[in-house]
């Protein structure tokens, strides 16, 4: 079953964008090969899988969650799989290629106000359900335990494993914060001294889809994140992010997305500072492809410095 395939990504270690010669080995792991072409992928089949088992999903019902994108795709692509209608509430402004791959699988888009952003979204799935409770399955993934349960029972035993134990720090932005309380609470419990670390965009106004600037968000409130396994942020600007991404495609032949750039910078700048026999372990959280209207990838064909 297409399901199988998510998960088991690989660790690639980056060969021409490195910190430094005497600084730690940073590593990213692949999650733009999940078969939707996010990390997305890992949390809503264990959203689903556990509506499923616990009788609040049934055939009758139609999946209904908000989404940026990622994890409406992904909600699209396992219900088109299992047979689940699905319908996704996500802001009018969000990039063309995510809606025409929600309809391509079968999706019903509900557009909300962009001015609202994912919280906005939010509101309108909570508002959908709560008239309805009996013609929807709302999974809440900003609420939803299986969000980072996912990432425990999977990502973090993963990157422990590739590493052969030998991971000392982890660095992941902030979306649902699924990936980062997953891991880092995976990890701490193999080994209390790795260290987690949330890329913090520079500004709340940022151009970062997928990473909350976490002063002002309300996810830092949500039942996911778990505030108390954060050793600190590293600060990465919409630029930095931005030259990261177009040097992962040019240098090393990793066509992902912004998000994935700004995880990359903040993993260098903490490798900058320790030593060669630490191991830094970041995200690829999702494929450039969804992203093929963005003008970075007009920058002439240069060095990307």
């Amino acid at each position: 079953m297409l399901l199988d395939t998510i998960g088991m990504t690989p660790l690639i270690r980056l060969r021409h964008i490195r910190a430094g010669d005497d600084c730690a080995t940073v590593l990213a792991k692949a999650e733009f090969l999940n078969p939707s072409g996010s990390i997305k992928d890992r949390p809503a089949r264990a959203m689903i899988m556990e509506g499923v088992r616990s009788g609040e999903l049934t055939p009758d019902k139609t999946l209904l969650d908000a989404t940026s994108g990622n994890m409406g795709i992904s909600y699209a692509m396992i219900g088109a799989t299992l047979g689940y209608k699905v319908a996704l509430c996500l802001p009018r402004n969000a990039n063309k290629e995510r809606k025409r791959v929600l309809s391509a699988l079968g999706a019903e888009i509900i557009e909300t106000d962009p001015i609202m952003g994912s919280e906005g979204a939010a509101a309108m799935a909570q508002s959908i359900h709560d008239r309805s409770p009996s013609l929807y399955f709302h999974p809440d993934q900003y609420n939803n335990d299986e969000n980072w349960r996912s990432h425990y029972n999977t990502t973090g035993v993963e990157i422990w494993e590739q590493t052969k134990g030998f991971v000392s720090h982890f660095v992941a932005g902030v979306g649902t914060a699924g990936t980062f309380t997953g891991v880092s609470r995976r990890l701490k419990a193999f080994n209390p001294d790795v260290q987690a670390f949330i890329t913090q965009p520079n500004t709340p106004l940022h151009g970062l889809e997928g990473i909350r600037y976490l002063p002002s968000s309300s996810v830092i409130q949500s039942a996911v994140f778990d505030g108390s396994l954060m050793d600190g942020r590293i600060v990465v600007s919409t630029d930095e992010a931005r030259a990261m991404t177009l040097k992962l495609a040019r240098l090393e032949g990793l066509f992902v997305g912004m998000s994935s750039g700004a995880n990359v910078a903040a993993a260098l700048k903490l490798a900058a500072d320790l030593s060669p026999d630490d191991i830094v372990v970041t995200v690829l959280s999702d494929t450039g492809f969804r992203y093929l209207s963005d003008k970075l990838w007009d920058a002439p064909h240069k060095k990307p410095y």
